[in-house]
């Protein structure tokens, strides 16, 4: 045990529960993804009910959330950093929310092999999320602060501009 263990257990106790809950909630997103049965049965307002309900429980987080989809090049480029995001600052209080906008479950499912996400993802085969949100190309991600609003969109994954988006990141989890 280090010494911020032994000083603060409750901290770790904390961070174990909302890794516990994260985990529970990937597991149930999994399966619904890989559900072909659910995923046909899905209706617009589902996508945009789990958004919500995600957005819920990590009220107070900073969420990353993430439009793709399959046939995007960039998006293959954007999983392993997102991954690496999650990893790296989901103790400060930091999720990533994706949000798939393939009409076909397979499509997204074998992306998803591929890709491999530790992180939730939402199937919107309708593209109701992404209307809302006046999603302009793929990948489009928004940052969202610790009070739930918008911070910062970004139409498309650079890796040249890496830095800027972690740079944005780190500046919304100081607050």
């Amino acid at each position: 045990m280090n010494i911020l263990n032994a000083q603060h257990p409750y901290l770790t106790a904390i961070v174990a529960i909302k890794r516990l809950q994260f985990f529970f909630l990937l597991m149930l997103t999994s399966l619904a993804l890989l559900s072909h049965a659910q995923a046909n049965n899905l209706s617009e307002s589902s996508a945009k009910m789990q958004l919500d309900t995600l957005i819920a429980q990590h009220h107070g987080d900073v969420i990353y959330v993430d439009f793709w989809s399959s046939w995007c090049g960039p998006c293959r480029k954007s999983f392993p950093w997102m991954n690496k995001m999650q990893n790296e600052h989901q103790a400060q209080g930091f999720t990533v929310i994706s949000i798939n906008l393939d009409t076909e479950q397979r499509l997204a499912t074998e992306f998803l092999r591929e890709n491999p996400a530790n992180f939730a993802v939402i199937y919107d085969p309708n593209g109701e999320l992404a209307r809302f949100f006046k999603i302009q190309g793929m990948p489009s991600s928004l940052i969202i602060n610790k009070l739930g609003e918008i911070k910062y969109a970004h139409s498309g994954f650079f890796t040249n501009k890496v830095s800027q988006y972690e740079q944005e990141i780190q500046q919304l989890l100081a607050l």
